[in-house]
């Protein structure tokens, strides 16, 4: 067993890994990231082929290192971004170590403030790393997550969760349903139309942005208008203050050429269904809430249309009118029914486009709470000295989880990390950055 010893262990390379050591790097803190598998492993194997990063290319970025491509309003696919994430890691040389598997992270429960090591990370090879600083930046996106009446659809129906899900021909033939009507759910369905499958999409609630709005990108109005704050942060309830509609809003198709939402999609031939809530066997049981779903992505898409309209006003910017207006269009769109019989309808495959869950089982317990999930303050400190996270939630708001959100997670990180050694060296070095 080989023992060292590395001021702040990172575990995950993805970006908010890889953001948190380039962050201490500018500090001159030292680090060591560890990866289970390869840099940035989630966009490059873990997604399917044609996924487009709705944020845009605008927010590609990491700690001292802009996007600097040839179309900053674009949406680069997400083995693009992994590229990119490389590149970075590459010109910045942090010290990233691939193929190294974290079993578990022993807390020391008896140092003192004055202590090196207050963290031992035990790898797969049984060598250990011991640190002052510990950081997980597993984000809340590593577990897929399958709705437990999965279990209760018939055998003779193929299930695949979008981690697993690469492309149309990697299914077997006959008609597919997709479940979950977020950025997955809908990029998916769409994929799966244009290549000529027959498609069901059982519908959740979601947002919906245009692609193109008044001769411009969504992308470019985000920018301009700064909207990136209404792209992470769903709008709330009136009545009690709380987000009416999550996740990050469905944008574009594929080539970024046409709107994204449940209008287009039915008219594309998809058949929309309500949210999943049962199954018997052959048989998926449905709220029957197509048109209300519908009708409130449709007041989000608007929203939005508002806000832009609003910033052309009082800026005064010279942009046409468009005719016709954006929107969900909603001629296509009809409930369903409170069953789908999946044999009936030759269904051969499920797609869960059912999101993620975190995983954090490397930690002890005495710092995760009963589901398992960090007890965290503000989405980056834990409940020891020295223990962070990168890539919460922070409240309401998706702008920690974001690839942009790498910078603010690694700026805070990195200061206290920097804080704390200054102040326990006694060194002359100032506290605060200049």
């Amino acid at each position: 067993m080989v023992v060292e010893y590395v001021r702040t262990v990172i575990v995950g390379a993805g970006q908010q890994g890889c953001g948190v050591a380039g962050a201490l790097q500018d500090l001159g803190q030292e680090s060591v990231v560890l990866e289970k598998d390869e840099i940035g492993q989630a966009w490059m194997h873990e997604r399917w082929d044609s996924l487009r990063v709705g944020s845009g290319n605008r927010t590609i970025r990491f700690p001292g290192w802009e996007y600097d491509g040839a179309d900053p309003n674009g949406c680069m696919s997400g083995q693009e971004l992994a590229r990119h994430l490389r590149a970075y890691v590459a010109e910045r040389a942090l010290r990233v170590r691939q193929h190294t598997a974290v079993e578990r992270v022993e807390c020391c429960q008896d140092a003192s403030e004055h202590d090196d090591v207050r963290f031992r990370t035990c790898l797969s090879t049984g060598d250990v790393i011991e640190s002052r600083n510990l950081v997980a930046a597993v984000g809340g996106y590593a577990k897929p997550r399958v709705p437990a009446l999965a279990s209760t659809v018939d055998s003779s129906v193929h299930q695949v969760h979008s981690h697993g899900y690469r492309n149309p021909e990697s299914l077997p033939p006959g008609a597919v349903l997709v479940v979950g009507a977020g950025i997955s759910g809908q990029q998916i369905a769409d994929e799966l139309a244009d290549a000529g499958r027959e498609v069901f999409l059982s519908v959740g609630r979601h947002r919906a942005w245009p692609n193109r709005y008044r001769g411009r990108g969504i992308q470019e109005w985000m920018h301009i208008l700064s909207l990136y704050e209404d792209f992470v942060s769903p709008p709330a309830d009136p009545g009690n203050g709380r987000p009416i509609l999550p996740g990050l809003p469905v944008t574009g198709t594929q080539d970024k050429r046409e709107d994204l939402n449940l209008g287009t999609l039915a008219a594309k031939g998809v058949v929309l269904v309500g949210s999943a809530r049962a199954a018997r066997h052959e048989v998926l049981l449905l709220e029957n809430n197509v048109v209300a779903i519908a009708e409130a992505s449709a007041r989000s898409f608007q929203q939005v249309l508002d806000k832009i309209d609003t910033g052309i006003r009082e800026r005064g910017f010279a942009v046409p009118v468009q005719n016709p207006a954006s929107g969900v269009e909603m001629a296509h769109i009809s409930d369903f029914g409170t069953e789908l019989d999946l044999a009936g309808h030759g269904v051969r495959t499920i797609v869960w486009c059912t999101g993620f869950g975190p995983d954090y089982r490397i930690l002890p317990d005495r710092v995760l709470d009963d589901h398992g999930a960090p007890i965290q303050e503000k989405g980056i400190f834990g409940t020891i000295p020295g223990l962070y996270y990168a890539g919460l939630p922070d409240g309401d708001s998706l702008a920690p989880v974001g690839i942009a959100g790498n910078i603010e997670n690694g700026r805070i990180i990195a200061h206290h990390v920097h804080v704390d050694h200054a102040m326990r060296t006694a060194s002359p070095a100032p506290l605060v950055a200049r």
